[in-house]
């Protein structure tokens, strides 16, 4: 049966009218975007009047987020600026550090013993617990017992670690192979950095990552950015330390819990997902590009976190005095 024609309009156009479209360019994108994701900055007091009175948890990436990317990740320091503002948002809030980095080593960045640390996506998890009769102490991340043994919160990979280190050997053999790459032991994960890797030698990369990888079905890759990332094929990410962390201090199943989450890359939409299931939070996506994201905000770069963050430190200094 032939499909009919569309009823035509008795108005036409004028012979001289030519109807054109212009294409979309990269900064009528960006603006689209930004229109739905738009700026936390911006839209500061408005997202805080939902959150007044609300038990909130600061959570918070580490590279791109809190410290610029750099080529070299040895070298990705932190401002003394954003160190101070972190520590002022801590004496308010719950303060997290969720990275990929191994906790002992993002902890050498951030040097703040009063936050909580989650390295290797989450999956090394540790708090500043207080000193207790039975002779705990905290330094730092490290909080031992009694008899000097290291107390973690939550180690769910903690028979992976031989096969990491197993993995990182492998690959350290690869990278030799490969100008510019680097290979970094986070633990519970092994990061593979290609951002000084000329293009032309990523495939190759990918491929000899997958040489090895293949052979532990109980790993699996991602990739961030110019960072892929060897893991263990377990139920657990950023934003399940989140849920984690929210749980383990006794606030589950209350209302009033509003999460804050910033990050930059790709492991962090775990998180923004978390936040964005909660009847009340708030997702940040770091970045100046147009990005898909479950993040309901953005920030432009380190620079604009800062801001964000002294923002909010303000706001709640005004609401303890008022």
């Amino acid at each position: 049966m032939k499909e009919s024609s569309p009823p035509r309009s008795r108005r036409c156009l004028r012979s001289d009218t030519s109807a054109t479209l212009e294409p979309e360019t990269p900064d009528t994108q960006y603006k689209a975007w930004k229109a739905r994701h738009p700026s936390a900055l911006d839209n500061f007091d408005r997202i805080f009047e939902v959150a007044d009175a609300k038990q909130i948890f600061v959570f918070l990436d580490y590279d791109g987020t809190l410290s610029p990317i750099v080529e070299d990740p040895e070298r990705a320091f932190m401002s003394d600026e954003m160190r101070n503002v972190v520590k002022e948002v801590a004496t308010f809030f719950v303060t997290a550090i969720i990275t990929g980095r191994r906790r002992e080593k993002v902890y050498e960045f951030v040097q703040l013993p009063e936050l909580y640390y989650a390295g290797s996506h989450g999956m090394d998890i540790m708090g500043p617990l207080p000193q207790t009769s039975n002779g705990v102490k905290t330094y730092g991340t490290k909080t031992l017992d009694g008899t000097g043994n290291e107390v973690v919160l939550f180690q769910p990979a903690n028979d992976i670690t031989c096969i990491m280190d197993e993995v990182y050997r492998l690959l350290e053999e690869k990278a030799r192979k490969i100008s510019g790459a680097r290979i970094e032991h986070n633990k519970f994960c092994v990061s593979v950095h290609f951002r000084c890797v000329k293009e032309e030698n990523w495939l190759h990369l990918a491929e000899e990552v997958n040489s090895v990888i293949k052979s532990y079905p109980n790993l699996y890759a991602t990739q961030g950015r110019k960072v892929l990332e060897i893991r263990p094929s377990i139920l657990w990410n950023k934003g399940r330390a989140l849920e984690f962390l929210i749980r383990t201090l006794g606030f589950a199943n209350r209302n009033g819990v509003f999460p804050i989450y910033i990050g930059d890359d790709q492991t962090d939409e775990d998180a923004f997902k978390v936040v964005a299931r909660r009847r009340h939070g708030l997702s940040i996506l770091v970045s100046d590009s147009v990005k898909e994201t479950h993040a309901s905000h953005s920030l432009q770069d380190p620079n604009e976190v800062l801001k964000f963050l002294q923002h909010l430190v303000k706001w709640r200094k005004m609401s303890v005095r008022s």
